[in-house]
C-alpha cells in the first residue's frame, strides 16, 4: 500500500510505501498534485488537466466515473490506481441532528448510547465537550490537544496527528478569526481524553484530525465525542455538508450519510525509472494483500492490526 506526503520544496511528493501503517519507505517524485474537494466531486463539469510535474500527477480523490476520460486525455503515460474508496460525507443542509441519528439502526444507536452511558459511568458523570472557533480559543484547544495527540498511534506511527509547528498554529488562529475553524475537546474532569478538528471550507466541514488518549481506548472517546460534536454542529444551522474526505474507514461508513466512489491516481510519464516504481510499488501491494487474505483466514487481522498500533 502506498500514500504521500508532498516535500515542503517545491513539487518533490514522498510516495510512503508501508504495510499496516508500518512505513518500509519512500520514492520521491516531482509531482502536480490535484485534490477534489467535495464541490468538485459533486460537480460533473469537466475541468482542466493542471500542468504536470517534471514526473507526472498525482490525483487525489477522482470521482471513478472519471477515470476513463482522464486515462484517454493522457493517453501514452503510465496510469496506476493506488486506492478506491467511497469518499464518504453527510449532507447537512435541511437536516438536523435527529435526521442524522436515525441514519443509525436501532441496533447501532443502542450501542452508541450505551458507549456514552458507560465513559460518563466511569467517570462517576464528570465528562463534558468544550467547543472552540475563536482565535483565542484555538489557541488553548492546541495547548491542550497537541500533547494529547502526540500520545496516539496517529501520530505515533501514521504521522498524522495535530499539526504542532507554530506556523501550523498561527494558519488555524488565522483560519478561525474568518470563522474557518470548529474544534472540540471532550473531558473527564480537567483531563482531555479526546479531541476532533475540523476546518472549514466554504461551510463544508472539513474531517481532518480525530483522536483520543490510548489508556481509555476501551471506552470509545473519539466515538462519543463525535456524537457529540455532530450535535453541536447541526445546532448552528450553518453547514452544507461533513466531508469525511479521502480514504475509506469504518468510523467514515458508519458516520456519513451518503458517498461516492473514488480513486487516487498515479500517473508518470513512461520511463524506465517510473516503470520500475510501479512495478515494485505493485508488488509490495500484492504482498500485503495476501498478507491480510491469510491474517483474515485465521480471524486474526483485527488483532495483529492492534498489536501494531501499539
Amino acid at each position: 500500500m502506498t500514500d504521500s506526503n508532498k516535500d515542503k520544496a517545491g513539487g518533490r511528493v514522498a510516495l510512503r510505501v508501508e504495510v499496516a501503517g508500518r512505513t518500509l519507505g519512500h520514492i520521491r517524485r516531482d509531482l502536480a498534485v490535484v485534490g477534489h474537494s467535495l464541490d468538485a466531486i459533486l460537480d460533473p463539469a469537466t475541468r482542466a488537466i493542471p500542468s504536470a510535474g517534471r514526473d507526472g500527477w498525482l490525483f487525489r480523490s477522482l470521482p471513478r466515473d472519471r477515470l476513463t476520460d482522464l486515462t484517454a486525455r493522457l493517453e501514452g503515460w503510465l496510469v496506476s490506481v493506488r486506492q478506491s474508496y467511497p469518499r464518504h460525507y453527510v449532507p447537512m443542509e435541511g437536516q438536523d441532528f435527529d435526521d442524522w441519528w436515525r441514519g443509525f439502526s436501532s441496533r447501532t444507536r443502542s450501542t452508541l448510547s450505551r458507549k456514552a452511558r458507560r465513559l460518563a459511568e466511569h467517570f462517576a458523570g464528570e465528562t463534558s465537550m468544550r467547543c472552540y472557533r475563536t482565535g483565542a480559543e484555538i489557541e488553548e484547544f492546541m495547548d491542550i490537544a497537541v500533547p494529547l495527540s502526540e500520545q496516539t498511534y496517529q501520530a505515533r506511527l501514521l504521522q498524522a496527528g495535530l499539526p504542532a509547528g507554530e506556523a501550523d498554529r498561527a494558519r488555524a488562529v488565522a483560519a478561525a478569526a474568518r470563522d474557518q475553524v470548529r474544534a472540540f475537546l471532550l473531558f473527564a474532569g480537567d483531563r482531555a481524553i479526546a479531541y476532533l478538528y475540523l476546518p472549514v471550507d466554504r461551510d463544508i466541514l472539513i474531517y481532518a484530525h480525530l483522536g483520543y488518549d490510548p489508556a481509555f481506548a476501551a471506552l470509545s472517546p473519539g466515538t462519543v465525542l463525535h456524537v457529540d460534536a455532530m450535535r453541536a454542529l447541526f445546532a448552528e444551522g450553518r453547514f452544507r455538508a461533513f466531508d469525511f474526505t479521502e480514504g475509506d474507514g469504518a468510523h467514515k461508513a458508519q458516520f456519513g450519510r451518503a458517498s461516492i466512489d473514488c480513486v487516487d491516481v498515479l500517473v508518470l510519464r513512461p520511463t524506465l525509472r517510473n516503470r520500475a516504481a510501479l512495478g515494485m510499488m505493485a508488488g509490495v501491494d500484492r504482498a500485503a494483500g495476501t498478507g491480510k487474505y491469510l491474517l483474515d483466514r485465521l480471524g486474526v487481522r483485527a488483532s495483529v492490526k492492534a498489536v501494531i498500533r501499539r
